[in-house]
């Protein structure tokens, strides 16, 4: 099997070496070691750092990049058919993540009109900090309307 050094799969891969340490500690690459200790790894690691690179850059977290990788046969090399495949199930946490960002970036200047950046004071937005009654978070940027602690708004 044809091997590169740590060194070549950063240059190739456009990833730090101390990322591609990391990424085999967190065990998504694997290397073999020569007798003089140092990191070789088979060429088509070169296409899971990739794949990482491309999971990570949706949004996924290393613990699901890792489920994915798991997921393959017998830990084999990320196909067209794999990404295909796998993207397809991500795609109801991507759609989540964007509703999510579109309702920030809609409700982003609602918060600081005034500058007091108070979700407990601001009489507008969220007076008497109605929306703790809905739970724990940022209940609006989850969905909530404010219509629906607003006692003003149900008259």
């Amino acid at each position: 099997m044809d091997r590169i050094a740590i060194g070549e799969l950063a240059r190739r891969s456009g990833v730090a070496a101390s990322a591609l340490r990391f990424y085999e500690e967190q065990g998504l690459i694997s290397s073999e070691r020569s007798s003089g200790g140092r990191r070789h790894y088979a060429r088509s690691e070169l296409r899971r750092v990739a794949f990482i690179g491309a999971a990570q850059s949706v949004g996924l977290s290393l613990e699901q990049i890792r489920a994915a990788l798991n997921s393959l046969p017998e830990g084999r090399t990320p196909t067209a058919a794999d990404w295909a495949r796998l993207s397809r199930e991500w795609r109801p946490l991507l759609d989540a993540r964007i509703a999510a960002l579109t309702r920030l970036r809609d409700q982003l200047d609602a918060c600081i009109g005034c500058g007091c950046l108070s979700m407990k004071k601001c009489a507008l937005y969220n007076p008497g900090d109605g929306a703790a009654a809905l739970g724990s978070g940022p209940r609006y940027w989850l969905g909530d309307r404010s219509a629906r602690v607003d006692p003003r708004s149900r008259r």
